[in-house]
């Protein structure tokens, strides 16, 4: 009884430990993750141009914001006019002119509002990037335990191989037995070989991602955690709708263009222009006025532009209406759109949910059935085919499992996406 005891706090006790490094295995392969993700964002050339593009947009907000240069005219009389004090010999002009009160501030608010969009089309690209890292991440995982996962079962089936042989040396089974364990052994080395190859590819694309060199070491978990969606289905499109970085986009394109409407108002509304006028004269040799000679200087003008021909302006504001109603039209599409891509997401994620545990339980049944038919076949030639079903649906199941965690942890790091993570 005290022996048994002892068993029990052992079996407790190694359970224990066995839960700690498993987690603490998990905490520390998901920080390799956000690792990889941190690299991803520094590192990945389509991310950079996107943030180039936004700081491009940006450098438009001054340029519109400002005034027009003032213009400078100089001016020589070739046949000098004559004046009472002398002779008009050149002329000077300086202008500046001024659009309507606030087109300037309007203009602004429509090249920001481009430049947060394009900001929002960035923030896209990142969490685009990170569910591709991700992804790739999880495959790349896959990939590592099936093939560890085929090995293994080559190793079974090896075993296997020697219990025929040495069946068919004592005359109790058929060489036919050994040649079949052959064809399941030639089938997994093929399948082998294919995961191999596969691996290198993975690899090679999770390192493009990053930006780093092709043949850097991959760090993945020895089992891999379980994402979760935090919030509800309801909630959870909610969050989409207000947090998805193509909707932002789209809100502040429809922001810029109602300012561009304002915009175009305003070009219709007279423009002005203030002047000043500095003419040099020459002696009037015939003159004897005090002020012979003098020139002619700071003489202001003042000017004012009128919009005449009005069909312009009202197509530059028809054209800001139409570009509002094709936005907001898009922003409608693109709910509709995100909301199909959430239910198949979310859908997705619950099968992958239900096929974990049901691959994992499948995958423990079918190792207590290749025992009992390995013991069974070991004392007598029977069950060899249903031996090496089992060991195929072990195979299968055991695959499946790993592959149903791939697949629930991308549907999770999709929806991070959706929701501009």
């Amino acid at each position: 009884m005290l022996k048994f005891i002892m068993m029990t706090a052992n079996t407790k006790t190694y359970l224990f430990l066995s839960l700690v490094v498993l987690f603490t295995t998990s905490i520390f392969s998901q920080e390799n993750l956000n690792n990889y993700l941190e690299i991803a964002a520094n590192n990945n050339p389509a991310l950079k141009a996107k943030f180039y593009d936004y700081m491009a947009a940006m450098e438009k907000v001054p340029q519109v914001g400002t005034l027009p240069d003032p213009t400078f005219a100089f001016g020589y009389f070739i046949q000098p006019v004559e004046t009472r004090v002398g002779p008009q010999r050149a002329t000077f002009n300086l202008a500046q002119s001024f659009p309507w009160f606030g087109l300037l501030s309007a203009q602004e608010d429509v090249a920001t509002e481009l430049a947060k969009a394009k900001y929002e089309d960035f923030e896209n690209t990142k969490s685009n990037i990170f569910f591709e890292v991700k992804t790739a991440y999880y495959n790349y995982y896959f990939i590592e335990k099936a093939i560890e996962i085929t090995k293994e079962n080559i190793e079974i089936l090896e075993v296997f191989k020697r219990l025929s042989l040495v069946k068919i040396e004592a005359g109790t089974a058929s060489i036919v037995d050994e040649l079949r364990v052959e064809l399941e052994l030639n089938d997994l080395e093929n399948q082998l070989a294919l995961f191999l190859d596969t691996k290198d590819a993975l690899q090679v694309k999770f390192n493009n991602l990053l930006d780093i060199d092709d043949s850097s070491e991959i760090i993945v978990p020895e089992v891999l955690w379980q994402e979760e969606i935090p919030l509800d289905q309801l909630s959870m499109l909610d969050e989409i709708y207000a947090s998805n970085h193509q909707i932002k986009s789209i809100e502040h394109k429809l922001n810029a263009f109602l300012n561009q409407e304002i915009v175009a108002k305003k070009e219709g509304l007279p423009k002005f222009t203030v002047g000043v006028n500095y003419t040099i004269v020459g002696d009037n040799p015939m003159s004897t006025a005090s002020d012979n000679g003098k020139d002619v200087f700071l003489f202001p003008s003042v000017g004012v532009t009128i919009p005449l021909y009005r069909k312009k302006y009202k197509a530059l504001i028809k054209e800001a209406q139409f570009r509002q109603e094709a936005e907001i039209s898009r922003k409608e599409d693109k709910k509709n759109t995100l909301s199909s891509l959430y239910e198949n997401t979310y859908k997705d994620f619950n099968d992958g949910d239900r096929r974990i545990a049901l691959n994992l339980t499948q995958s423990e049944i079918a190792k207590k059935v290749l025992d009992i038919l390995i013991i069974s076949y070991s004392t007598n030639a029977k069950d060899f085919e249903e031996v090496l079903r089992i060991e195929r649906q072990l195979l299968k199941y055991e695959l499946e499992h790993q592959k149903a965690l791939t697949d629930k942890n991308a549907a999770a790091a999709f929806m991070d996406y959706l929701i501009g993570q």
